[in-house]
């Protein structure tokens, strides 16, 4: 084998990763899974059943496989040991669709036959309050490794791999753009959690545990996704998005973005061109994106926001 050829992870086109649903049954309903979809993606059943179900169905094997090993290691203890959660971590870059990825998942592994308890965690909540960045000149990168409460969110991922329960997560609004200070979730010892967001995969120092030092959010996944796209794509989603936003979102007073609801379209896409291209594609190049090969699985969308290519680590 030429040394070209060699490579770490299992590369499947779209038609041969459908294959590997085998006889996964569909349990969303289309109602149910209209309310999963982002603003502006066109995501089908018949993406969920090509893409998601084979994705599901290795992920239930994987997880058949840890309940497998908890069982051995009690035995080898002698004893029962406390089950921790399984945790799957999704990364990739703004408006690739992570968010949807995730509650698909989400929805799909809750009706395995197990019926295991699923919660859903955004890093946006752990984001500094708007206050915060402010005094730290950092309201504009916002999203970047900086402008999140790491030590936070690693206590977090520590208690929960502990096997401590009642974990409260704060609370981020898209709407306010800011942490809602008497607002929270309670995590409280589910069976799978999954841990969306845009810097996930990322392992510079300022995503080390001070408790444990040299520990990443990384460290505590059991599996990880990269959902990816070309840049010229996922800028044009995002443009897309702003768009709809515009007309929807931003015209309720309260949103921190009302100021660009009475915008012409002309204006509104110089204007979302110009956040992509001072921030969110900045923070693509910089820190999400040289992250993608750290995932177990990469999901690779094309224009349609269909997946085209997935790549599976190999064992």
């Amino acid at each position: 084998m030429k040394r070209a050829d060699l490579t770490p992870y299992l590369v499947f086109d779209r038609k041969q990763w459908s294959l590997l649903r085998n006889s996964t049954p569909l349990t969303l309903r289309q109602e149910d899974f209209e309310k999963l979809l982002g603003i502006n993606e066109r995501i089908s059943l018949k993406e969920v059943r090509e893409v998601y179900l084979p994705l599901c169905r290795l992920l239930s094997l994987h997880y058949g496989a840890s309940l497998e090993l908890y069982g051995a290691r009690s035995k080898f203890f002698g004893k029962s040991q406390r089950r921790v959660p399984y945790v799957i971590g999704i990364g990739g870059s703004v408006a690739v669709g992570k968010s949807t990825t995730a509650r698909i998942l989400q929805a799909i592994i809750s009706r395995w036959e197990q019926e295991p308890k699923v919660d859903l965690v955004t890093t946006d909540g752990f984001l500094y309050p708007n206050r915060v960045l402010a005094e730290r000149g950092l309201m504009g990168r916002k999203g970047f490794p900086e402008s999140y409460d790491t030590r936070a969110l690693l206590n977090f991922l520590m208690d929960l791999k502990s096997g401590k329960g009642r974990l409260r997560t704060p609370v981020y609004s898209h709407l306010e753009y800011d942490i809602l200070p008497d607002r929270h979730n309670t995590v409280d010892k589910p069976d799978v959690v999954i841990i969306e967001g845009l810097n996930v995969l990322q392992s510079g120092r300022r995503f080390t545990s001070e408790r444990f030092p040299g520990l990443l959010v990384s460290d505590f996944f059991d599996f990880s996704i990269y959902v990816d796209a070309d840049e010229e794509i996922i800028k044009k989603w995002f443009i897309d998005r702003f768009l709809v936003l515009m007309k929807t979102a931003f015209t309720d007073r309260r949103s921190y973005f009302h100021k660009y609801s009475s915008m012409s379209r002309r204006e509104a896409i110089e204007v979302s061109s110009r956040i992509w291209d001072e921030i969110n594609a900045v923070n693509l190049h910089e820190h999400i994106a040289g992250t993608k090969y750290h995932a177990d699985l990469i999901l690779r969308k094309g224009e349609n926001h269909f997946a085209d290519e997935i790549m599976l680590r190999k064992i």
